[in-house]
C-alpha cells in the first residue's frame, strides 16, 4: 500500500534485507508502473519506489520541462530536482527506507543526474541509463561516497557521445565514484544494460 505522498508512486517494500532501495525514475511518457520490473530484474528483493513525473508533455508524464529536443526548461530542471529530493525525504520517513540508489532512463536518468547535482544526499548513487547533463553549472556539493553508473548508446540519437562524457567528468571531478560505459545500441534500453546494472548494483550491496 502506498502512502498518500507529494508525488503520485508506486512502492514495493523490500522482501530482502541489506540492499539499497532503488528510487525509479521512468522515462518521457513512462509513468510509476515504467520501470518496476527492471527494478526487479536489477536488484532482487530490494524495495522500489517509483514516483510519476509532474510534467506533463502533450499528456506525456516527464520529471521536468524541456524547450526542445535535448534543449532542457534549465530552471524547471533545479525546482524539480529539488521538488523530487524533498519526495524522497518524505517516503524514507513514511517508509523507512534508507537513502536510495536512483535507476533512472533517460529523462529519469536526467532527474537523476540533477539532483546528483544539487540535492546528493537524497542518493546513496545512481544508475544512469541514457543521461545528459543536466544543467550548466558545475555539481553545488561533494559527491564523495557516491558510486555513479553511466550506460551510453554509442548509437544513440538522442543523447551525443560528448555530453555524456561531459557528465562522467562533472560528477567525477565533484568526487563521485563515476563508470562509464558505452554500449553498442541507441537509446532504447537492452540486455547488456540489465545485465551491467544488476552487476554493479550487486558489487555496491558487497561492500556495505
Amino acid at each position: 500500500m502506498s502512502a498518500a505522498l507529494s508525488f503520485i508512486h508506486r512502492f514495493e517494500p523490500a522482501t530482502q534485507a541489506g540492499l539499497a532501495p532503488l528510487l525509479l525514475l521512468h522515462g518521457t511518457g513512462g509513468d510509476e508502473n515504467d520501470l518496476l520490473s527492471l527494478g526487479r530484474l536489477l536488484a532482487p528483493g530490494a524495495a522500489l519506489l517509483s514516483p510519476r513525473g509532474k510534467v506533463s508533455e502533450g499528456g506525456a508524464p516527464r520529471f521536468f520541462r524541456r524547450l526542445a529536443e535535448g534543449v532542457f526548461d534549465e530552471d524547471d530542471v533545479r525546482r524539480r530536482a529539488d521538488e523530487l529530493a524533498g519526495f524522497v525525504r518524505e517516503a524514507r520517513a513514511a517508509y523507512e527506507l534508507a537513502a536510495p540508489i536512483a535507476v533512472g532512463f533517460s529523462n529519469g536518468a536526467n532527474i537523476a543526474a540533477a539532483l546528483l547535482y544539487r540535492q546528493p544526499d537524497a542518493l546513496a548513487g545512481a544508475v544512469l541509463l541514457r543521461a545528459m547533463v543536466p544543467l550548466p553549472e558545475a555539481p553545488t556539493q561533494g559527491l564523495a561516497g557516491h558510486p555513479v553508473l553511466i550506460l551510453s548508446g554509442a548509437m544513440d540519437p538522442i543523447v551525443p557521445e560528448e555530453n555524456a562524457n561531459r557528465l562522467t567528468a562533472a560528477l567525477a571531478e565533484a568526487g563521485a565514484a563515476v563508470t562509464h560505459r558505452v554500449l553498442p545500441t541507441g537509446h532504447g534500453l537492452s540486455q547488456a544494460d540489465v545485465n551491467l546494472g544488476r552487476q554493479w548494483l550487486a558489487e555496491q550491496a558487497s561492500q556495505n
